[in-house]
């Protein structure tokens, strides 16, 4: 199980507000079975620039005492909140998911634009990084009607999903629905702290593995594995 989505690094955003937080998360995560972990803080282009930013991800990292705490293998990212003109800022290349050319992105959540799903869509032609959506059921109301979540879904965008889709009794036959189609490619906690936000892969696996069997959990294992292939096949995570 890879968790593509989380905020555990201590004091680095609104997820872990301590070091003690951050390996109970990451304990908490291997229990469940999450075999690897993207950190995802947030980043946000109005606020900071990327050298900051990566500055104080690599520090956050720096605290955790990782060789005395059991933890999944670990890999470094960035959750980056849209911004005009994102498919023209080349340091976004340093904010992928680390091994690979896949940058988290999320969304507003008012009404997208033309532009903002082209824009989202250049990252690709321009850059050559290969973007996937943050937390796709945040959007569902708000792009009610545009056929934009279905164009990123053609223009082959991967979609991520947090486990609290399929646990929350009123968006859960969604969520497995969506899963059914083939709307939703990987799994992510987005698990902030290990109050109101814990680490709840596990419950979402279950429940997926439950209601629709093994075949949905391998392909998105397969999906996941695919994005991690060059990482995982040179053993470089944490």
């Amino acid at each position: 199980m890879i968790d593509f989505h989380s905020h555990f690094l201590p004091r680095m955003d609104d997820g872990s507000s301590s070091v003690e937080e951050s390996l109970e998360m990451l304990r908490s995560s291997l229990e469940q079975g999450v075999e690897v972990m993207a950190a995802t803080p947030h980043f946000y282009a109005f606020r900071e620039d990327p050298d900051s930013f990566l500055e104080r991800r690599a520090a956050a990292f720096a605290k955790l005492p990782l060789a005395d705490a059991p933890h999944p293998k670990l890999l470094l990212g960035a959750e980056v909140y849209y911004f005009d003109g994102m498919s023209h800022s080349e340091s976004l290349r340093r904010l992928t998911l680390e091994g690979t050319r896949y940058i988290l992105i999320e969304m507003p959540f008012s009404r997208w634009s033309e532009h903002m799903v082209d824009e989202v869509l250049r990252l690709r032609d321009r850059l050559r990084l290969k973007p996937y959506l943050a937390h796709i059921e945040r959007y569902l109301h708000s792009q009610r009607g545009t056929g934009y979540i279905d164009r990123f879904l053609r223009e082959g965008v991967l979609i991520q999903c947090n486990a609290e889709f399929f646990l929350t009794r009123s968006t859960a036959r969604k969520a497995l629905k969506m899963l059914r189609n083939g709307q939703i490619h990987i799994l992510g906690s987005d698990a902030h702290n290990m109050a109101e936000r814990a680490p709840e892969l596990g419950e979402a696996v279950s429940l997926i593995r439950a209601q629709l069997g093994d075949r949905a959990l391998e392909l998105l294992d397969a999906n996941g594995r695919a994005m991690l292939q060059s990482v995982l096949a040179g053993g470089n995570v944490q």
